[in-house]
């Protein structure tokens, strides 16, 4: 069963340069704007992954009355996935809908 540290925090993304406030209700992990994330954790908010890859969004599937982002790493190529927040760029998340 996978643990979560509850991190919720400002950032600059490293792939857009948008700084990016703390969400509020739930961690921040991925960045609204451009919806990019960071392999930075094993169990949520543990930072103890070594990879640091930046999180490419490459999917969308639905989970319960949201949706998930899937992430590509374009580093280890591994596959992560973050729900949606409720200020993500709503446009993205369609584009990213389209090659289901």
């Amino acid at each position: 069963m996978k643990r979560f540290n509850m991190i919720d925090e400002n950032f600059v993304c490293e792939n857009c340069g948008k700084k990016v406030t703390k969400l509020g209700y739930t961690a921040r992990d991925h960045c609204p704007y451009c919806l990019y994330s960071k392999h930075v954790d094993i169990n949520p908010g543990d930072r103890s992954n070594p990879c640091k890859g930046l999180l490419k969004p490459i999917g969308i599937e639905k989970y319960k009355d949201t949706f998930k982002i899937i992430y590509k790493c374009t580093k280890c190529s591994e596959i992560h996935k973050n729900i949606m927040a409720n200020d993500d760029n709503y446009d993205l998340i369609i584009e990213l809908s389209k090659y289901e």
